[in-house]
């Protein structure tokens, strides 16, 4: 009977051997960086006692919330028009379907990146009659440098804390066996939105614009995490 190569390697040990111990360890990261964008959610809503009345009313809103976004320029990087409704409303206690009115609805997402704009932005929507306004919602953007940063600072982490433990035996590190990411440098939930609803209770100022909302931006998380494995040059016990 013959034996492959492959089967006559000793198979790998996942410890080490006394002549190259080895250490595995865990680096993590824990950092806050100001957020990049803000989202906010718009929507546009219309009631007509017939079906063309309510469209053509939702038409002139929704055409009104989206110039008046595209009027803030570069400070929006991002604008879409989400779901799109025409309902009827049926007369309560009546024989037949007879419909009462109809209900328009058009959702709208914005994101901006200049916050200053954003508090103007939100207060002017707001104001408008029949508009909803959500958010902000604030995040940083998948490509940004803090989640390398976050990374980064995790394998660094690791390195320290596998030398610790290698000075802690009165030896040091020989090389490193693995580095494995294990995926966890997403930002971490940041609690619930903001409530949303009608904001028309919004103070006017004197020249009959809705003054400006002070918006705080909220601190973004970020959370890395990885794993690593190192052999080390055999203490003397």
């Amino acid at each position: 009977m013959t034996t492959s190569p492959e089967e006559a390697q000793p198979a790998a040990l996942p410890y080490g051997t006394p002549d190259a111990p080895r250490i595995a360890v865990r680096g993590e990261a824990h950092l806050e960086f100001d957020p990049e964008t803000a989202r906010i959610g718009v929507t546009v809503l219309a009631r007509g006692k017939d079906r063309r009345a309510a469209l053509d009313d939702l038409t002139r809103r929704n055409a009104t919330v989206l110039d008046l976004v595209k009027s803030y320029g570069d400070a929006v990087e991002r604008l879409e028009t989400g779901a799109f409704s025409i309902t009827p409303e049926l007369k309560e206690k009546s024989r037949g379907e007879r419909v009462h009115a109809y209900h328009g609805r058009v959702h709208i997402t914005a994101e901006l990146t200049d916050f200053t704009a954003l508090g103007e932005l939100t207060s002017r929507l707001a104001d408008l009659d029949l508009t909803r306004v959500d958010g902000p919602w604030w995040s940083l953007r998948p490509d940004s440098p803090a989640h390398r940063q976050a990374r980064q600072q995790a394998v660094r982490e690791a390195v320290q804390r596998a030398r610790e433990y290698a000075e802690a035996l009165g030896t040091s590190l020989a090389a490193l066996v693995e580095l494995a990411d294990i995926g966890a440098e997403a930002p971490q939930p940041v609690g619930p939105p903001a409530p949303g609803g009608r904001m028309r209770s919004l103070a006017a100022a004197a020249d009959d614009l809705a003054a400006p909302l002070d918006l705080e931006p909220q601190r973004q998380r970020v959370h890395a995490q990885v794993n690593a494995r190192f052999t080390m040059l055999p203490p003397r016990l």
